[in-house]
């Protein structure tokens, strides 16, 4: 189950999907021109948009994605690229040939799956030998922020419980690099960027982000902060604290590969 849904979901996947440090990554972590790439997990195709302009006319990318109305959005966004294809399949079985792909990406996936080493797995089946695996996902997503009140501390850490017993793990990030080891890669290495740094009052675009998640997170923060009006005043002290000029918010997103042997 996607958690997340809402109706400006996509608007907030490609902010984040076309930022420079997803640019930067993809370089830093082996894609190159004329690799043949996935990516799973695909959304709107913002990345997969990157990925061509790196992989060039030698390479091809083919995006995978569940949710039917992202597949649209991505063959819209990219029908003038002849080298991209999407699919629409889960990232656990994307019914892809074996040792098919040069470098395998999944971002901010791995989070709502329970079973991610299936995921995992299956991103290692399709990469040939001496491929790279590459998952970038977040760790500890709304707790760095300095002043944090207590009781915002507190019932963000409520909900973020009530998600972990749906599936969804905010500390996905620092468990792939042993998750990577364990599957069998090789070379597996951990990068750290940012997925937001706001000193003083955060920009448009971040409060835009929080009230995205905070409108598809009202049914779990409801059931855990006593009902929805007490939700809603949650979520106005939590907006309220990031448009503070005084505060620092901050939160990363771990970014870790390996090669198939």
């Amino acid at each position: 189950m996607y958690l997340m849904e809402s109706e400006e979901e996509s608007r907030r996947l490609l902010e984040q999907e076309q930022s420079q440090d997803t640019r930067d990554v993809l370089l830093r972590t082996g894609l190159k021109p004329g690799d043949r790439a996935l990516d799973a997990g695909c959304g709107p195709g913002g990345i997969a948009e990157l990925m061509v302009e790196r992989v060039g006319e030698g390479g091809h990318v083919t995006g995978v994605e569940l949710h039917e109305g992202r597949v649209a959005e991505a063959r819209t966004r990219n029908a003038h690229r002849p080298n991209v294809t999407f699919l629409q399949a889960d990232v656990r079985t994307t019914g892809l040939p074996s040792d098919a792909f040069d470098y395998a990406w999944s971002q901010y996936v791995f989070e709502y799956l329970p079973d991610r080493d299936v995921a995992l797995a299956e991103l290692i089946r399709v990469t040939r030998p001496g491929g790279r695996v590459v998952v970038s996902d977040i760790d500890g997503l709304g707790f760095q922020n300095w002043p944090f009140p207590e009781h915002l501390r507190v019932g963000t850490q409520r909900i973020v419980e009530a998600l972990a017993a749906r599936g969804f793990d905010l500390y996905v990030g620092r468990k792939l690099y042993s998750e990577f080891r364990r599957a069998g890669l090789t070379d597996v290495r951990v990068h750290l960027m940012p997925f937001y740094l706001s000193p003083g009052a955060a920009e448009a675009r971040l409060v835009r982000d929080w009230k995205t998640r905070f409108e598809a997170l009202a049914p779990v923060g409801a059931a855990v902060l006593g009902g929805l009006e007490a939700y809603q005043a949650h979520c106005a002290d939590f907006l309220a604290m990031l448009e503070d000029p005084e505060g620092l918010k901050y939160a990363v997103t771990l970014v870790t590969e390996g090669t198939k042997p």
